[in-house]
């Protein structure tokens, strides 16, 4: 008998990512959608990349064709109402096609809180998707969970880094509100489980831990187990808006991306419906304290699996680059060094995070700390791993373009431009035995004031291009690399 085929929509994002691993090794046939597939170049093998979008019908129909099943693991997170238009056009595009090509169920992981509650526009909008799904005609598990707490995710990065960074935390009211975290190791536990149900109609299930705590809670509960002294102070006058900034400034999450999470904290989210403990038995959720030393020992032990800013930030990704054209600004260096050209790629392939860039490190901290003031991503995000690199991943606000081990390695600047930029270093052996580097920044300016900017900065262009190159060459040359 063939193996269950499977499309997992959303395969670039944070439960996409560690979903397919364990639907191939569960023994299904895995075909992951991604609106750009070279992001998963080698990422999940085994699996089928297709390129799509839910919002493009030809994609989405070709991705549906010959499915069992399908994942729906997609949604917007933005600071403006227009997401929800997006994602309801998206779902009922999704619905339709998957009913078209019969596609059997679809498993959709959505958030949780009560309809009849003063729901915030995203929590509306979730459940919006899942009814939308359900009237498709298709039948749709929903899975409604709180905050899911794992290395890597959007709400426990927020919570992680405000209490790593705040000995004395002044909180707004909503750190009162009752919530039921899940670890991301029981998500993907029921959405796999899903699969398996033998009921032909849609259902929703109430996904939570073990526990139902406040905000706050969460707070001192994480400071214990970091042996960390912390006190929080609650106070009215915070908006969520205020509170959003506020996070923009503590953690690498930016405010647009805190907003919307914020305004859900002020619902409460606890599991009501008892339905996913009679229906999934062998599903035993942990309780917080559990969920955060697994987390917590994730970072210790490897890099995430995945992270929330994967999918985010990314604009456009690749870029249609093609080298120099016309109006781009460049500034080119080139060193020889004695030794290979793996060895130069090795070092350039784990630049930035907690490693930094080698030169000028405190220049590199202070354009971070410009591009956070005025809304940009800052340096804060570092990188998803410091020896370990794959197309799609940020490394602080850079992006990977284009990525070939012991070879090239291209990046595209995220952070607040008048205009477009990449970081591009590629490594060439030479007939002596030698190598060499060659390091080059491309700047397209948008307009008269993007021109301006390129010679205002390049002096000190020349000073930090010119001693990263230097000491990229240096460490090679010495072989000190990462492991």
């Amino acid at each position: 008998m063939s193996a269950r085929r499977i499309l997992v929509t959303g395969a670039t994002g944070y439960i996409g990512g560690r979903l397919i691993p364990r639907l191939i090794e569960a023994g299904y046939a895995v075909r992951c959608m991604a609106r750009d597939a070279k992001r998963l170049d080698g990422r999940f093998p085994g699996a089928e990349i297709v390129e799509g979008d839910v919002l493009d019908e030809k994609s989405l129909r070709a991705a549906c064709e010959g499915m069992d099943a399908a994942y729906y693991l997609v949604h917007s997170m933005s600071d403006s109402l227009e997401f929800e238009e997006r994602d309801r056009t998206a779902a009922t595009l999704f619905g339709r096609i998957a009913r078209e090509s019969h596609v059997q169920r679809v498993v959709y992981l959505g958030g949780l809180g009560t309809d009849d509650d003063k729901l915030s526009h995203h929590l509306r909008s979730r459940h919006e998707v899942g009814e939308i799904l359900r009237a498709s005609g298709v039948q749709c598990i929903e899975f409604r969970a709180a905050m899911i707490v794992g290395s890597g995710s959007i709400s426990f990065e927020m919570l992680r880094y405000l209490t790593e960074r705040l000995p004395v935390m002044i909180a707004p009211r909503w750190v009162t509100t009752l919530s039921q975290p899940i670890s991301v190791r029981d998500v993907l536990l029921y959405l796999i489980a899903a699969l398996d149900l033998p009921s032909r109609e849609s259902k929703i299930y109430e996904i939570g831990g073990a526990e139902t705590i406040t905000y706050r809670e969460m707070m001192l509960r994480y400071a214990r187990l970091r042996n960390l002294k912390r006190r929080v102070i609650i106070v009215p006058f915070f908006t969520p808006r205020l509170s959003s900034y506020w996070v923009h400034i503590v953690t690498p999450i930016p405010a647009r991306l805190a907003q919307p999470l914020i305004l859900g904290l002020s619902n409460e989210v606890v599991v009501r419906d008892p339905s996913a403990a009679a229906d999934f038995p062998q599903i035993v959720p942990d309780g917080f304290d559990r969920a955060v030393t697994r987390a917590l020992d994730r970072y210790r032990t490897n890099a995430p699996e995945t992270t929330w800013f994967d999918a985010f930030d990314v604009r456009g990704l690749p870029a249609n680059f093609s080298g120099v054209r016309e109006g781009m600004l460049i500034d080119r260096r080139e060193c020889v060094a004695r030794t290979s050209p793996r060895a130069l790629a090795s070092v350039f392939s784990q630049l930035g995070g907690r490693g930094g860039w080698l030169y000028g490190n405190w220049l590199w901290r202070l354009r971070g700390i410009m591009d956070r003031a005025v809304g940009g991503v800052g340096l804060r995000r570092g990188r998803r791993s410091e020896s370990d690199l794959r197309l799609g991943d940020a490394v602080d606000f850079w992006r990977v373009e284009a990525y070939e081990p012991g070879h090239l390695l291209r990046l595209r600047a995220e952070m607040k431009l008048p205009g477009d930029a990449w970081l591009e270093f590629s490594a060439e052996p030479l007939p002596d035995g030698t190598a060499r580097l060659t390091q080059t920044a491309f700047f397209e300016p948008r307009g008269l004031f993007g021109v301006l900017y390129w010679y205002a900065v390049a002096p000190f262009h020349a000073l930090i291009f010119g001693g990263m190159a230097h000491a990229i060459a240096a460490r090679a040359e010495r072989g000190d690399l990462r492991s």
